[in-house]
């Protein structure tokens, strides 16, 4: 089977671990190459067909390109056949990551460790598996019931319920709606991390940072801190660097969707895969999977209300706009772009990471069935995919040493993009309360004076 019809992760040895049976990577490595050719495009594609090689930058062999680097993961087995066909024909490459289990074991938590039992001990350095996801989520809106709800979005393809947090601000006023979701594709773990960790700074500094008291006058924010809870799940117990979702294809021959190519943006056309076996497996139509079906179904029914739409991934640290499977710019591609660009220089004051900020077509890929593309065509103004760290040191498999930075940087960077977005449509807001504050000091002022 052409590795051009889908990109295949060559399998390890399923060998007993810490929960259930887990797929192990044991001298595997991360490759980065330069072809600088034609002739090293052409050499590369047909390495990739011969050696079912898992590429995780770009996704698709045709997407290699003269200039662009590359990376590789390398089963051990199949290392010693890539590097003798890379030195026959002088293309160079250098090891991001020597060996894969040891970067993956380094990930995970001890054995027996708990950070979920109550929100004030709860650790947001680290990576938490799903169970304690839930009950972190279950837990936070019991401790912030002044601020937060819970809500039921539905039901996964192995009938999982699928929940998201309410972040609302009392008010007899109607308000708008920023939508967050994280963790669509399995092993990009960090994007859960992330969400987890924006919650915590909202409820920890609203009542401080006047920026947030702002935007909550207007805004309440939903956040779905695990959208593909099937395939997070896989990811902990069976295969780490799993990517799609769990549906079963073909009579069970082979599993999953990637669930970031199955929304109804253009859907099938560009950039994805209709063999199942493929990681980018668009799936048999738009929507076919439950998880996307209950993000679009209730996403279209509040559209009007939604002003900003924003999907957490990594890695590669990109601010992605409309859109993917076209390089015609967005009607409001300024707009967009404009706050981007704003996003980004605050993220780098932070730790000083830079992000490169465009339409995805021009800047990374073309691929179609993207949410944030799809959100942006139901009529959803501002409409992001953040592409969290790295460049492609750690890719898939951050070290929790970085979470903290990753998700104090791209919290300015979201916070950013709210506050432009704010300032957009609710020009006055700020205003008023300044306009308010010089009127009281006033009042205060001529009082004081006439007494």
């Amino acid at each position: 089977m052409k590795l051009s019809l889908g990109v295949f992760c060559l399998l390890g040895i399923l060998i007993p671990g810490r929960i259930g049976l887990r797929l192990h990577y044991d001298g595997d490595q991360v490759l980065r190459v330069l072809p600088q050719t034609s002739e090293h495009v052409k050499q590369l594609q047909q390495l990739c067909d011969t050696l079912l090689l898992d590429l995780w930058k770009p996704l698709l062999p045709e997407d290699i390109q003269a200039g662009e680097e590359l990376h590789i993961r390398v089963p051990a087995s199949s290392l010693q056949e890539l590097k003798g066909g890379l030195n026959q024909h002088l293309i160079s490459y250098a090891v991001l990551i020597r060996d894969v289990q040891e970067q993956l074991d380094s990930s995970m938590p001890r054995e027996g460790s708990s950070h979920w039992r109550v929100p004030e001990g709860y650790s947001y350095n680290v990576y938490h598996p799903m169970e304690e996801i839930y009950h972190w989520m279950y837990q936070i809106k019991e401790s912030n019931s002044e601020l937060v709800t819970q809500h039921y979005l539905g039901m996964t393809y192995e009938n999982r319920p699928m929940y998201y947090l309410k972040i609302s601000q009392p008010s007899n006023k109607a308000k708008k709606i920023i939508w967050m979701d994280c963790g669509i594709h399995a092993r990009e773990w960090i994007s859960p991390a992330f969400c987890q960790w924006f919650v915590k700074e909202i409820l920890q500094n609203y009542k401080t940072d006047p920026k947030i008291k702002s935007f909550l006058q207007n805004l309440d924010v939903y956040i779905l801190p695990v959208l593909n809870i099937d395939g997070y799940i896989y990811s902990w117990t069976t295969e780490r660097l799993w990517r799609k979702s769990r549906s079963a294809h073909v009579n069970g021959t082979c599993f999953g969707t990637d669930l970031n190519r199955n929304f109804n943006g253009s859907w099938g056309s560009i950039g994805v895969s209709h063999n199942c076996s493929s990681l980018i497996f668009c799936g048999t139509g738009p929507e076919s999977e439950p998880e996307t079906k209950a993000v679009a179904r209730f996403i279209e029914k509040r559209k009007s209300d939604v002003l900003c739409f924003l999907t957490i991934h990594s890695y590669g640290q990109y601010i992605l706009t409309p859109y993917g499977y076209k390089t015609d710019l967005a009607s409001n591609h300024q707009d967009l772009v404009e706050a981007a660009e704003k996003a980004a220089v605050a993220l780098k004051e932070k730790h000083g990471t830079n992000f490169t900020v465009g339409p995805t077509s021009l800047v990374l890929y073309k691929n179609s069935g993207s949410s944030r593309d799809w959100a942006h065509m139901i009529g959803i103004p501002f409409s992001y995919t953040f592409e969290l760290r790295d460049k492609g040191a750690y890719g898939f498999i951050l070290p929790p040493d970085q979470i903290q930075p990753t998700c104090e940087e791209t919290t300015t960077a979201v916070m950013t993009i709210i506050e432009y977005v704010n300032q957009k449509h609710f020009p006055n807001s700020a205003v008023a309360v300044t306009s308010g504050s010089l009127w009281l000091w006033l009042s205060v002022l001529f009082t004081w004076t006439l007494s």
